[in-house]
């Protein structure tokens, strides 16, 4: 069996002399299939890549300091009985390989012999080295040690390779996480290929989960979980002797992937189209034939991402999730991911980022994206974490190698307050207003569409007879005909009577000089005046 790309990445920087340490992060919690087995990072690592050393210690601060392979050459030094003292401690453990280290090139220099090739692995490393105690004396010592290991004599010279195993890398403490010697290798979520290849293997450990039926489309639709979850869920089935049919595979990916992202994302797979979406013409054709070129993969005219602005109601949310169905494609919406330790906030983001790659094609949505994305500069109240995030969102939209796998879509009352640098071409490609109706006929065609669904619109022609408001937004159109509905259904009266009663008196929810404010700054940022309506292209011009 081949290795997958993270590790033929590590074995042939280790091999080739370019790097003797690693940081390993990202996936590191998972499982991997191991000879008919499902098993743990430290496991396949030992089989897989290191089956060639004759000493491999393992470190965590659970387990503290053990063998696992151990030579004779180690068997018979004096200081290998000190293992039992190390106990938990980080620092005794690091001391006591280094010195062993130490040693076997003392014997080399005196020509008794060649030294052995030794590996040690640092389980949890962001704990007991973390970017949260940088300022830490002690913790910054420790961290020069290991960070010793990775160019400093005699570690540079002897056939010895450390790997730091860690979630995410900017919870490491910076002196190890940034230094040049060190190799940074991240784990990716599986792919389609290792999802097939547990699968398979599931179905021997669990037959009385699967399907006979079932074939290798299962792992396609599984894009995004990991293995760990996958194996969990499959032992849950067997053990009830509940099936997995193929619709129940889609509906428990939603609740596996924001199960393993921790609540910082929300994965959402719709079924509506752009026919559920009422909006002018010109913005739905505009928006199909990008779709329409998505599905073909036609990537050259795809635009990188979005911006949907407008007024608060304007439905841009519901719009996303139209679009979504009309590409057959998860949406991805980011939650609150920042946090107040030191690092969390940019590892959260690791963690998201790493799940948009492995999901393949989808829409990654970032609501009140004025509030959420953060500032190129926010000044000193944040010691730089609204810029970090900030320049790694900026990273990650622009990386021309998700053309066509991920789309971003931002939305935002205010597109104004959002950083000019994240709304440039390239990044965001196109950017449509969603407005309020224009004209007595649009009024009457989105609460006809809305009445609809409640079973009580009088139909299109006879509601453009009613004196409806003008700059309706689709948030207040649906409060108006949940208002219609009511009156019908406890006041026993028709639908049109219901609607008269319910317009008398009638108030927006959103203030008229704040919705004309949030129009004007939407039809400035359009990209195409054609997604304007007519009658409301003077509001671009007129001051904000």
């Amino acid at each position: 069996m081949s290795l997958p790309s993270w590790a033929q990445t590590l074995k042939l920087a280790y091999e080739s002399g370019a790097h003797g340490q690693f940081v390993l992060h990202g996936n590191v919690a998972d499982r991997y299939v191991l000879n008919g087995r499902l098993v743990g990072l430290v496991e396949y690592l030992e089989a897989r890549l290191l089956a060639g050393f004759p000493l491999v210690f393992v470190f965590d601060p659970g387990n503290g300091l053990s063998v696992l392979r151990a030579s004779e050459a180690f068997q018979s030094w004096p200081g290998a009985a000190q293992i039992s003292t190390v106990g938990h401690a980080p620092r005794a453990a690091v001391e006591l390989v280094s010195r062993y280290l130490r040693y076997r090139a003392n014997l080399k220099a005196l020509g008794r012999g060649e030294p052995e090739a030794v590996a040690v692995l640092l389980r949890g490393a962001d704990q007991f080295l973390p970017a949260s105690r940088a300022g830490d004396f002690e913790t910054a010592s420790l961290a020069s040690l290991v960070r010793d290991w990775a160019g400093e004599s005699p570690f540079a010279e002897l056939p010895f390779v450390s790997l730091l195993i860690a979630d995410n890398l900017h919870d490491l403490h910076p002196l190890v996480a940034t230094n040049p010697r060190i190799e940074r290798v991240q784990l990716p979520l599986p792919q389609a290929p290792d999802i097939e290849q547990a699968v398979a293997q599931l179905r021997v450990d669990h037959a009385s989960a699967f399907d006979a039926g079932q074939g290798a489309e299962v792992a396609q639709q599984l894009a995004g979980v990991s293995l760990s979850a996958l194996q969990s869920l499959v032992r849950r089935r067997a053990h009830v002797g509940q099936v997995l049919g193929d619709a129940d595979w889609i509906n428990v990916r939603k609740g596996m992937i924001e199960n393993d992202a921790a609540g910082l994302i929300e994965f959402i797979r719709s079924e509506r189209t752009l026919d559920d979406y009422h909006a002018q013409d010109a913005l739905k054709v505009w928006l199909r034939q990008d779709m329409a070129l998505w599905r073909s993969a036609d990537l050259r005219a795809l635009p990188m991402g979005y911006i949907f602005c407008g007024p608060v109601g304007t439905g841009k949310t519901f719009l996303v999730e139209c679009l979504a169905g009309e590409a057959s494609v998860p949406v991805v919406k980011l939650k609150n991911f920042r946090d107040r330790w030191v690092g969390s906030s940019e590892g959260n983001l690791e963690k998201i980022f790493r799940l948009i790659r492995a999901l393949g094609r989808c829409i990654v949505f970032v609501d009140e994206a004025d509030q959420t994305l953060g500032k190129r500069d926010a000044g000193s109240g944040d010691s730089g974490l609204s810029g970090r995030l900030y320049s790694m969102i900026a990273q990650e939209m622009s990386d021309g190698k998700n053309r066509g796998r991920v789309m971003w879509i931002l939305a935002s009352s205010r597109p104004d307050l959002i950083e000019v640098d994240l709304k440039r071409p390239g990044r965001i490609d196109v950017k449509i207003p969603l407005l309020p109706t224009s004209t007595e006929h649009e009024s009457a065609g989105l609460l006809h569409a809305l009445l609809k669904r409640l079973e009580v619109s009088p139909g299109v022609e006879e509601l453009t007879k009613l004196d409806l408001p003008l700059l309706l937004t689709p948030g207040a159109a649906e409060a108006l005909a949940v208002k219609v509905y009511r009156r019908v259904r406890t006041e026993n009266v028709g639908a049109i009577e219901a609607i008269t009663h319910s317009l008398i008196g009638y108030q927006p929810p959103v203030p008229l000089d704040v919705l004309e404010f949030q129009m004007r700054i939407a039809i400035r940022e359009a990209t195409d005046m054609q997604f304007v309506p007519e009658r409301l292209r003077s509001y671009g011009s007129a001051p904000a």
